[in-house]
């Protein structure tokens, strides 16, 4: 095996074995679903996405008002999620307008839809 103490009488080779080329062949989806999380678990984020999932797309200026913070501030929030793919951009005018990219929000998609669906009870219980 390796260099790692373990305390335990046997080890099974095979199962350590598959575990090991399950997880290699899952590296891609692994690292694209910790990408996701990590920046949805932000706050600020995280009421960005539900917000743009709600209401399917805002600029930069609404989310402003609603959020009760800079234009800069949200921005640097928007531009994080843009650069991990989990929302999109269109120019009209002068105006940007920010949407979900859906194919990569299946994971984090029925957190946000529980969110819709129960705004004034207590979310936790519902995750756990």
């Amino acid at each position: 095996m390796n260099k790692n103490s373990c305390i335990r009488v046997l080890a099974d080779p095979v199962q350590i074995r598959e575990c090991k080329e399950n997880l290699a062949a899952l590296e891609d989806p692994i690292s694209k679903t910790a990408n996701i999380f990590n920046l949805s678990g932000n706050e600020v984020r995280l009421k960005i996405l539900y917000l743009l999932h709600k209401e399917k797309e805002m600029c930069p200026c609404d989310l402003s008002d609603v959020l009760d913070m800079t234009v800069p501030s949200i921005s640097q929030h928007q531009r994080k999620l843009k650069d991990g793919r989990i929302i999109k951009n269109k120019k009209v005018g002068q105006t940007i307008f920010y949407s979900l990219v859906e194919e990569n929000l299946e994971l984090i998609k029925p957190v946000l839809d529980t969110l819709l669906l129960q705004p004034n009870k207590e979310l936790v219980n519902e995750f756990i």
